[in-house]
């Protein structure tokens, strides 16, 4: 097998997500797919990473006082510098599961309005976690050529990406960005939203992660046509009395719940309609809006677009991965799209 691995290059391309990293390693395509989380141990003034990934996920709000489960990103840039680093570095480990290997070329997608000090806290991470070579690429490009879009043509594109913290809407053309905007509404700001809708409409408070999966169950972005749609049981504590409760939560309330999160991201798209050059705001009336990123995946979204703006959306057939597939083939093809991988230190 350590023969069998040899034969592939080390250089990888990684996704760090808000909500999930994926690792895409040179000629072996997307190998890890895990939650951004770091849980740690305190043990006399001296932090022990305890979890990384889907097991630290699962101690999320649940965790002893002498233990921390820390999401080193926020809105898709790096909130927690040590953190991010030992989670970097717990992913390349786990990907290469070898001790021993060659310090490999990293690729790392950015949200469009990362700030030159975001920007520079990202490559100083994967660096300090071992890259030889840490190259950044535009979180708008990579969903697109990931989403297979055709962003080389002298023709308009618009790919909206839907990640954890941010959407990012952007026009490209030519293989590169002509508009782009960084909207800090996602996956994030949807389970928030679940959660205070709730807690107002019916007095329980409930988790991140039953918010998470009230979302990606029954989660809807238009009100179902017979004004309540679909229904689960979801437990959490009432705020009355202060004990567990279990209450029955309907489609209807969650498309109400997340009116506002999916009206920011109809406004973003109008707003990049608006700003387009006239030429190439036709191209994407003629082609449509391509929708990536977790967040696509909402009911009925592409439907709730469709609506407000008049154009034809569609969901990218792998809209999880699109990001981190498209940063790989920006590693497999280095040389054709070079111009799009910033590797200024």
């Amino acid at each position: 097998m350590s023969l069998f691995n040899g034969l592939f290059s080390q250089d990888m391309a990684i996704d760090l997500g808000t909500a999930n990293t994926l690792v895409y390693v040179k000629g072996r395509g997307v190998i890890l797919n895990e939650p951004s989380v770091v849980a740690y141990h305190s043990k006399a003034g001296r932090k022990e990473v305890l979890a990384v990934g889907e097991d630290a996920k699962m101690m999320l709000g649940r965790t002893p006082g002498s233990i921390e489960a820390i999401r080193p990103m926020r809105e898709g840039v790096i909130a927690d510098f040590d953190t991010a680093e030992e989670m970097i570095k717990h992913f390349i480990r786990k990907v290469h599961k070898r001790t021993t290997f060659t310090k490999p070329k990293i690729i790392v997608c950015v949200p469009h309005g990362a700030t030159p000090v975001e920007k520079r806290a990202i490559r100083q991470s994967v660096l300090s976690a071992g890259a030889r070579k840490a190259g950044l690429i535009a979180e708008p490009i990579a969903a697109a050529i990931g989403a297979g879009m055709p962003i080389t043509d002298p023709t308009g594109s618009m790919v909206v990406d839907i990640g954890g913290g941010t959407t990012e809407v952007a026009v490209l053309s030519l293989g590169d960005i002509v508009y782009a905007r960084s909207v800090r509404v996602g996956g994030d700001r949807m389970d928030e939203a679940i959660i205070s809708y709730l807690r107002r409409q019916q007095n329980i408070l409930i988790g991140e992660s039953t918010a998470e999966r009230i979302k990606t169950s029954i989660g809807t972005a238009r009100m179902p046509d017979d004004g309540r749609g679909m229904s689960e049981l979801i437990k959490g504590r009432d705020l009355l009395n202060g004990v567990p409760k279990e209450t029955e939560v309907s489609q209807a309330m969650v498309a109400e719940a997340l009116n506002e999160p999916v009206q920011q991201i109809c406004e973003a798209v109008m707003t990049a309609l608006e700003t387009t050059p006239p030429d190439l705001a036709a191209d994407i009336v003629d082609r449509g809006v391509m929708l990536t990123g977790g967040g696509a995946l909402l009911g009925e979204l592409d439907l709730a677009l469709r609506e407000q703006t008049g154009l034809a959306i569609s969901v990218a057939d792998e809209a999880l991965n699109c990001v981190a597939l498209g940063t790989g083939k920006a590693l497999e093809y280095e040389k054709r799209l070079r111009h799009v991988i910033d590797y200024d230190s």
